[in-house]
């Protein structure tokens, strides 16, 4: 795992870096997304959170999946894939809703989707290794110090 000015990023996962948006290939064939450790940093604590998709919804790339809500932003958590929404993390989020502030690459995931095109839309995604230069740059211009909620 990468980690910079205490932003991690974790090599093995993809990143689409315009949406902060991390996207795990699981065995099954389909991928797990979440906020990047920079995007829960950004936007602080969480407060609410409002799934706009739910299991069985089509969806397509850059439509909105969830509304993110903190003491200091409100904001969309916006879709890197088209496909098909197979379980939201809504139940994690009811019993903390600062899941994602303590742990974003893990219980803090948001939704899980069967792609439909992966392959096309892949090329905007990036490894943690190649995503690590341009993520380190962009701590460095917005002076970026990732943390986390205590528990």
């Amino acid at each position: 795992m990468q980690v910079y000015a205490g932003c991690a990023l974790p090599e093995e996962y993809l990143y689409h870096l315009e949406f902060d948006v991390w996207v795990r290939l699981e065995a099954d064939g389909s991928v797990r997304l979440g906020m990047t450790d920079i995007a829960q940093t950004l936007c602080g604590r969480l407060v609410s959170i409002s799934f706009q998709k739910h299991p069985g919804d089509r969806i397509r790339r850059g439509r909105t999946l969830v509304v993110i809500e903190s003491a200091k932003w409100v904001g969309p958590f916006r879709s890197p894939l088209s496909g098909e929404v197979l379980e939201i993390n809504e139940s994690a989020f009811r019993a903390d809703i600062a899941i994602v502030n303590r742990d974003p690459y893990g219980a803090g995931w948001l939704m899980r989707l069967e792609p439909s095109a992966l392959p096309q839309e892949r090329d905007d995604l990036v490894d943690g290794l190649t995503a690590f230069p341009t993520v380190r740059e962009r701590i460095e211009r917005e002076q970026i110090r990732c943390m986390r909620c205590a528990e």
